[in-house]
This record gives C-alpha cells, sequence and structure tokens, in this order.
C-alpha cells in the first residue's frame, strides 16, 4: 500500500486559519515578531504541540521565519506573497517599476470612480501618517507607511483581484522601495502624494491614473534605464 500522509487535525487547521488571518489582516505586519509560543498557547487555549505544528504549517509555506534565539517573524502575508517575494528577488528594478506603474494608475483610476466618504478619510489619514514618517528620517518607517497609503489607494478601487494581487506583490514593491530610497532620506527622494488623493477627491480619473503612474519613476532614474542605454 502506498504511503499516506497523515490528515492534519481539525484543531490544527483552526489554529492555523487564526494565525493566517492575523498576518493578512496586518494585526501582525510583515517584519514584526509573533507572541512567542507560551503567549500563542495561552491566547489560543491550545496545546503546545498544536501552536507549534501551525507556526511550522505557515513557516512551511514562507509566511513565517522561524529564527532560533530570536522568534518567529512575518515575512509574507499570504503564501502566494512569498512565492512572489521569492520568484522576483532579482527582478530588474525598472521591471518591478513598471508593474508598480500599471498597477497603481489603472487602481487610482478606478478609485476616482468609485471612492466613497470612506475611502477618502482613509487616504487622508494615511497621507497624514506617510508624511510624519518622511518627517522622522526613519527610512523603514517610511516604506511601511508609504506602501499603507498605496495599499489603501488600491483598496479604494474596489476591485477584490487587484487588491489581492497588488497585497501579495507587497513585499515586493516594498523591497525595490527599499532599495530606491536608500538607507537614507533625501529631499530628491520625496514624492508629494497630495495631488493624487485630490484627484481622486474630485473624481479626475486621468489625472489620479496620471499622477499615480509617475511616481515608480520619480526616485534615482538611473536604476530604471535599460541595460546598456548610454541616457
Amino acid at each position: 500500500m502506498p504511503l499516506t500522509t497523515p490528515r492534519r487535525s481539525a484543531l490544527s487547521e483552526q489554529v492555523i486559519a487564526e494565525l493566517r488571518n492575523q498576518i493578512s489582516s496586518g494585526e501582525w505586519p510583515v517584519g514584526s515578531r509573533i507572541p512567542t509560543e507560551p503567549e500563542l498557547v495561552e491566547q489560543l487555549g491550545v496545546a503546545r504541540n498544536t501552536v507549534r505544528e501551525a507556526v511550522r504549517a505557515l513557516a512551511h509555506n514562507g509566511l513565517l521565519d522561524i529564527r532560533q534565539g530570536s522568534g518567529t517573524y512575518v515575512v509574507a502575508t499570504s503564501e502566494l506573497a512569498g512565492v512572489m517575494q521569492r520568484r522576483f528577488a532579482d527582478a530588474e528594478p525598472r521591471h518591478i517599476a513598471e508593474l508598480r506603474s500599471t498597477l497603481e494608475s489603472s487602481a487610482a483610476k478606478l478609485a476616482a470612480q468609485r471612492r466613497t466618504e470612506r475611502d477618502l478619510k482613509q487616504l487622508d489619514t494615511l497621507l497624514e501618517r506617510r508624511e510624519e514618517a518622511w518627517a522622522s528620517g526613519d527610512a523603514e518607517v517610511f516604506v511601511t507607511a508609504d506602501a499603507t497609503f498605496h495599499l489603501a489607494v488600491v483598496a479604494a478601487s474596489h476591485n477584490d483581484v487587484m487588491m489581492a494581487m497588488y497585497a501579495d506583490l507587497g513585499e515586493v514593491l516594498r523591497d525595490w522601495l527599499r532599495e530606491d530610497i536608500g538607507k537614507e532620506l533625501t529631499p530628491e527622494s520625496h514624492m508629494d502624494h497630495a495631488r493624487l488623493v485630490e484627484a481622486i477627491r474630485e473624481r479626475d480619473e486621468e489625472a489620479a491614473a496620471k499622477e499615480a503612474a509617475g511616481y515608480p519613476f520619480m526616485c534615482r532614474p538611473e536604476r530604471l534605464r535599460p541595460p546598456n542605454d548610454p541616457a
């Protein structure tokens, strides 16, 4: 008889689903350390072995990274996001910039059509937080704030498929931005997003699309030239 893989218990599946939800909802953002095993046991009310099995399953799927002596960290928001990050780790920067431009331009145009008052309030709040993050001078804080803002623009499109795709590409795009702006924030790499929000507010589809399309190409244009381009 062929060997079979033991069926995972229903309780273990529930714990995996709960941990996955903590990640996908943003409760545990990418880069953060999740609660310790004893803390999870107490929070979830299950046995240590069940928690351990769930954490290992999510690590195997690419969502978590178990670092001995340090803890367990979130490295992707979904199984597909982990695959995307590994698949495009060595992609040419200009190709990532072109992909981001295409997705965000389309999303911004739809957002201008479909945005709600709630969407606008969210965009205003996140735009303010993005500016505060820039003022802090902390590049990593800014990358997180910028990514959150752009995700909200895509969410305002009310296209669930586009939203899921953008979220799965999130860490790929954050890696691109980290490299693009460098370790220090400089005036040359600052991008004003106020016009984008205003275009969405005014339901100006073309202006919103144009504003969103231009952002990936504003920082370090030399990184976006094709190979052997004399510029």
